[in-house]
């Protein structure tokens, strides 16, 4: 499935989301590709695997190109034993907040500490409620991105 991507990217400053969240999801995922022009990614959510394309992001980091096929989770398996090095672990808490879907991923291992909430948009104006644990906006700034986590991760800032 293709479609084109809005989202803005926030850091979390308290774990009230967890509260709130309607499901979680053990994410295991690797990058058979980092350039920021295509990122090409592998990634098992929960018993699924993805295998997922990206293009490069707008000027103001809110919206990008995607495409996304389902594959077996032991394709994905497969597909990460060919990933660059970097593999990132995560569990993705699904949170409902006023009209819009908050996605917000606890990262372990190298990169245990960060907690990052995105939400995906329509339009790249549309207004959303903020819940009271989102912190700082840090659309677009690269270093957030999990291709460029999964190459210095968050414990070696």
């Amino acid at each position: 499935m293709e479609h084109l991507e809005i989202e803005r990217k926030f850091l979390v400053k308290s774990d009230e989301f967890k509260q709130k969240a309607t499901s979680q999801t053990r994410i295991v995922q690797g990058f058979l590709n980092t350039d920021s022009d295509r990122t090409v990614r592998v990634r098992i959510s929960g018993d699924k695997g993805f295998l997922t394309v990206k293009g490069a992001s707008n000027e103001s980091g809110t919206t990008r190109f995607e495409w996304e096929t389902e594959i077996t989770a032991a394709e994905a398996t497969n597909l990460i034993d060919l990933c660059e090095a970097g593999i990132l672990e995560k569990i993705r808490f699904e949170v409902p907040f006023g009209n819009h879907l908050y996605e917000v991923d606890e990262f372990l291992s190298e990169n245990k500490g960060l907690i990052l909430a995105e939400v995906e948009l329509n339009h790249e104006d549309e207004r959303f409620e903020k819940p009271e644990w989102l912190g700082e906006e840090v659309t677009g700034q690269i270093q957030y991105y999990n291709s460029q986590l999964s190459k210095k991760p968050f414990r070696e800032w």
